[in-house]
């Protein structure tokens, strides 16, 4: 990224949205491994990207933004590490201290992004990977009111603390959207089941991911039509409202 990128982005963005775009995505490597031109990190907070941020403002359009990995990457890969399993199986994973930045400090500058760009609208993937806690997670969108979530492979985490995560999409069911990583039919049943029915005690579809047992939401109705599509209709332009059940 060379002085001006910003700028140049911001109206390539502009001529996108002309042209049909209805959204910015940003991927995984940004605040871990996209550099400048001095080969410096650049911080998910960079100043450079403020014009970007606020074209998005002004075109109304969301921020789909992947920041950082799951908080057990960070740590050392011993017994204390849940995640353990996919770590030495995908070693590939791992984002070491000695070369990548802490967890909180990138959570750190994704947060003072956000809140220096309040009329932007931003979509944290992965539920800002804070799925493992939910009060954090509150806390945060109560700061931010410019955010939602998307609730891409933490499947996991919801469903071991099934009281907890129906509290929170109670609360919070206006600023959950649902998503995945990929399509793949036969991992949404694991997802309906999760989010709509009272089971107890089921296997959760990838065993590296959580090998312990899942419990069902019970979500509401009017809970579910939110989190599937309505808050997708209200946060991205575009979307044919008519594609969806009407109530």
């Amino acid at each position: 990224m060379t002085p001006g990128f910003g700028q140049r982005a911001a109206a390539q963005l502009e001529r996108d949205v002309a042209a049909g775009a209805v959204g910015l995505k940003l991927f995984k490597n940004f605040g871990i491994s996209v550099r400048d031109g001095q080969g410096q990190r650049v911080t998910v907070d960079d100043p450079e990207l403020d014009p970007v941020w606020e074209m998005c403002a002004r075109l109304n359009i969301p921020v789909l933004i992947h920041t950082g990995e799951p908080s057990e990457f960070y740590q050392p890969v011993d017994r204390h590490n849940e995640r353990w399993l996919e770590l030495i199986l995908r070693p590939g994973r791992r984002m070491p201290s000695d070369v990548y930045p802490t967890f909180d400090t990138m959570m750190g500058e994704r947060d003072r992004m956000f809140l220096r760009h309040p009329n932007t609208r931003f979509i944290a993937a992965h539920m800002a990977w804070h799925a493992n806690d939910l009060a954090r997670l509150g806390a945060m969108l109560d700061r931010m009111p410019n955010v939602v979530v998307g609730t891409g492979a933490i499947l996991y985490e919801l469903g071991r603390q099934p009281r907890a995560a129906r509290a929170f999409f109670e609360k919070y069911s206006d600023r959950v959207l649902f998503g995945k990583d990929s399509y793949v039919p036969d991992e949404f049943p694991y997802y309906w089941r999760t989010f709509e029915t009272n089971d107890e005690y089921f296997d959760y579809y990838r065993r590296y991911h959580a090998f312990w047992k899942m419990y069902g939401l019970g979500l509401s109705d009017d809970i579910l039509r939110k989190v599937y599509y309505e808050n997708a209709l209200r946060v991205v332009p575009g979307i044919d409202p008519s594609s969806f059940p009407a109530h």
